[in-house]
């Protein structure tokens, strides 16, 4: 009511080092990173099998 609400994420107790929010942060940005890669690759490779069918 007149006090704040305790965040759950800031006191939960991590078994490894590394976990802690800031990892988690770092983490999403590794994970969009990797789909974005994934993304070209795969456009580059599906470009380059469709070019040699066509010759």
């Amino acid at each position: 009511m007149f006090w704040k609400k305790k965040n759950p994420e800031e006191h939960r107790y991590y078994l490894l080092p590394g976990m802690g929010k800031s990892n988690r942060r770092r983490h999403q940005q590794f994970v969009r990173w990797a789909i974005v890669v994934g993304i070209l690759v795969s456009a580059l490779v599906g470009g380059f099998i469709y070019y040699t069918n066509r010759l």
